[in-house]
């Protein structure tokens, strides 16, 4: 059981939740003393060792199953019982003009049979799932080893073989008993297929996999990052702070020196009856005034956090910065960056905006803008939009965008999505794109750190 214990510790760690070797002690000292006859306890005393932040309990409570559950209960899929010779020569007619490979699956639902560790190694080889270590990845792999099993189709194929069975005078309560049979084995199947899913990944996250390499999580697009792949970001976005700065620095000692300004050479050379001993240069101020708007609805969290890391990391370049966060309305959060790292100022925000399934509603958000914060904006200022745009099908409010754009010195918007897709569905971007200065596509962080290096010079 220790052995299983670490495994699961293993796994809780590479999927972000921080556990000490003291504490992974603390949890098998606390499983001795409390046994695993009792399902509660052995689960309190795991989770009392191993989780102390709470946002951790979600992910806790989707590997433990995983890894000291029975998750495939043979009682939940049965054979279907008591049929008459006369009633199985009708099962077997009624199956006859289904495709093979679908009256195969069939067939082994009524006989009650699952897959194969054999067929369901199989399946997941096919369709990729041995290269999984995200647990988010659990439903959708599933999904992929039912289409390719052809589960979709059996489920049409059932309907046709009891309309077969109708056909051929098979009708009232056994035609139920089949019926529910049938559709309760699917099920039992499709549990058992999603069950191995989350089992298997959950092993691979158990067996202390490698850190990713660093180039490649740059590239790697932000809806792709795991949890513990967000956190080595998180630490390198301080690096790439740090160069930026360094660049910047260079950057306006180079411009100090790279424009004559002809009338204050003259001035500072009357002693010398205007021959130019000293020459002077036009000072240019390279720190932008800020005016940041991000979303950070469930698709662009990541994004957002990231940028506001970067632009609060790069304070002594900046002049001033307004940062807001937005879902379905607008929230100030300057103040909550004031001492913190960003990821812990932008949990801070979520528990004013939590997740949910509202709509992003950035027009409404931009009709908060001008009733509160309006002032924020002049002719010294870049204002800077961070999102997708998608305004699920709600007034996207370009008069107060354009107003906004009009008073700011430049508009930059950073948006993940290709071009491509910047009119369709409910993406407004090919309409805000009309107001603004620059927009660039920000979907890895090498491409966040490109365009934030941009939008210094351009700020200057």
């Amino acid at each position: 059981m220790d052995a299983r214990i670490l495994h699961f510790i293993s796994a809780l760690r590479a999927s972000g939740v921080q556990i000490s070797i003291a504490e992974s002690i603390d949890a098998c000292k606390a499983v001795e003393v409390l046994g695993v006859n009792s399902r509660e306890r052995f689960r309190s005393a795991l989770l009392a060792t191993t989780v102390k932040n709470a946002n951790h309990v979600r992910i806790f409570e989707e590997l433990f199953p995983l890894f000291f559950e029975i998750q495939h209960s043979p009682s939940t899929i049965k054979p279907l019982d008591g049929l008459s010779e006369r009633e199985i020569e009708l099962l077997f007619q009624a199956l006859q003009d289904i495709e093979e490979e679908l009256r195969e699956i069939i067939h082994r639902l009524l006989h009650g049979e699952v897959l194969s560790p054999e067929e369901l190694e199989n399946l997941s080889k096919r369709v990729g799932l041995h290269h999984s270590t995200d647990l988010r990845q659990r439903s959708w792999m599933a999904g992929r080893m039912s289409k390719s099993l052809r589960l979709e189709s059996v489920q049409v194929a059932i309907e046709t073989f009891l309309s077969n069975l109708h056909t051929a005078g098979l009708r009232g309560p056994r035609v139920t008993q089949i019926t529910d049979g049938l559709r309760r084995n699917m099920r039992a199947l499709q549990d058992q297929i999603r069950n191995y899913s989350g089992q298997q990944i959950a092993e691979r996250l158990s067996q202390d996999p490698t850190t990713p390499n660093l180039d490649d999580l740059l590239e790697r697009p932000f809806h792709k990052l795991t949890e513990v792949e967000m956190a080595i970001i998180r630490k390198e976005v301080r690096r790439l702070a740090a160069r930026l700065r360094t660049k910047v620095t260079l950057r306006q000692k180079r411009a100090k020196t790279g424009k004559l300004d002809p009338k204050s050479t003259l001035r500072s050379n009357l002693k010398h009856g205007n021959v130019p001993f000293k020459l002077k240069y036009r000072s240019r101020h390279y720190k932008p005034k800020l005016v940041v708007l991000c979303d950070i609805s469930t698709s662009m969290r990541y994004i957002s956090e990231l940028m506001l890391s970067l632009v609060f990391s790069l304070q002594d370049q900046i002049r001033k910065t307004h940062a807001f966060a937005f879902i379905d309305h607008l929230e100030y959060i300057s103040p909550d960056f004031s001492g913190r790292d960003a990821h812990s100022a932008v949990k801070r925000v979520l528990k004013r905006l939590p997740s949910g399934y509202y709509s992003t509603d950035l027009g409404n958000s931009l009709s908060n803008f001008t009733s509160d914060f309006s002032h924020t904006l002049d002719n010294q200022t870049t204002l800077i939009i961070v999102g997708d745009a998608r305004n699920n099908f709600n007034n996207p409010r370009l008069d107060i965008f354009y107003e906004m754009a009009t008073r700011s010195r430049l508009t930059i918007w950073l948006n993940p999505e290709p071009r491509s897709a910047w009119d369709s569905g409910d993406s407004d971007m090919h309409r805000y794109e009309e107001f603004c200065d620059h927009v660039f596509k920000v979907s890895n962080l090498a491409e966040l750190t490109k365009s934030i290096d941009s939008m210094l010079i351009y700020g200057g």
